[in-house]
């Protein structure tokens, strides 16, 4: 039922344009859902991560992953966990560290490549009673969902089936490029914002590791991750953060069903987030190119309520099971 549409994705005349589809549904959209089963989980660093569990007794799980300072209940989350629940899935929605509202106790935080912390969150899953997993993710969420998969190739757990990842910035350097242009200054400006108050009170807890004088002369991502992401997370320079951390050359290296799904009007990524070759891709990658979808939008006004990119993954998930 889903899978024969998802090329019909075609939003109303005024939908049509990347940078409405991008700020759309943070602005509009609300995702009625009961409220999760909160778990504090334990890192083996002596950290923790924050998770909300939406259990139904199903013997299959989904484990949906944020994008760059959002938190597992933003509207786009909370609209996958919303339909996957109702195709009689559980679903894990976890937030990275530093997020969801709770500062987390060490003083790093989390990055496009953090993989560990998604690997202990899938250990812990799977140390239930699920027969199958599936993974999806959001903007940085998809990037770590498609490197983590990379990074298991042949090892990977198979209860893992599969994944569905929307607007990846599989390529770290030319985003980051991308959202330095004059014309993406108003996203820049907002991630910037909410960065400057996160390292603010990492700053208080840590002064000795992290200062946040000048902060205001930041303007894009290279000079936040050569100051911040990189030393605190063990690479050189925001440089090599981008080439160790981006999915794109570990895509190939996938051995489970995953689809791309990135918008050709998104606003954030870079001509490389769209490779169609399958030395690229490997065998079991798939990317979808649709024309509108902006960065984590795909709208749809529909009675149920799914988003176009909701439907997309029940599709998807109805042809590899």
């Amino acid at each position: 039922m889903y899978e024969s549409r998802h090329l019909q994705y075609r939003p109303p005349v005024w939908l049509r344009n990347g940078h409405v589809q991008s700020v759309w549904p943070s602005l509009f959209r609300s995702v009625a859902m009961r409220a999760p089963e909160e778990e504090i989980l334990p890192t083996p660093d002596e950290d923790e991560l924050h998770l909300d569990w939406y259990r139904q007794g199903s013997d299959r799980l989904a484990v949906i992953s944020h994008g760059l300072e959002g938190h597992s209940r933003r509207p786009y989350v909370l609209g996958l966990a919303r339909a996957l629940l109702a195709e009689g899935w559980d679903v894990l929605a976890w937030n990275y560290r530093s997020c969801g509202g709770t500062m987390n106790l060490k003083p790093r935080f989390y990055h496009s490549g953090a993989t560990e912390d998604l690997a202990h969150v899938v250990r812990h899953a799977l140390g239930g009673d699920y027969q199958s997993l599936f993974m999806s993710g959001f903007s940085m969420g998809g990037n770590l969902t498609l490197l983590y998969l990379g990074q298991q190739g042949e090892h990977v757990d198979s209860r893992i089936r599969g994944a569905v990842t929307y607007s990846v910035p599989c390529d770290l350097a030319g985003s980051a490029e991308m959202l330095a242009l004059p014309s993406r200054r108003i996203y820049m400006q907002r991630f910037l914002k909410d960065l400057h108050e996160k390292m603010q009170e990492k700053s208080r807890r840590f002064p000795d590791r992290i200062d946040v004088s000048g902060f205001e002369s930041i303007r894009t991502f290279r000079e936040f991750d050569d100051r911040y992401t990189a030393p605190l997370h063990g690479f050189r320079d925001a440089t090599d953060y981008w080439a160790q951390c981006s999915a794109l050359p570990r895509l190939k290296d996938i051995r489970v069903p995953a689809l791309m799904v990135n918008a050709a009007d998104d606003p954030f990524l870079s001509s490389a987030c769209y490779p169609e070759s399958k030395r690229i891709l490997g065998a079991h990658v798939r990317l979808e190119a649709p024309k509108w979808g902006g960065h984590v939008g795909f709208v749809e006004h529909a009675r149920d309520g799914f988003y176009w990119s909701e439907r997309r993954a029940l599709g998807f998930l109805s042809a590899i099971s």
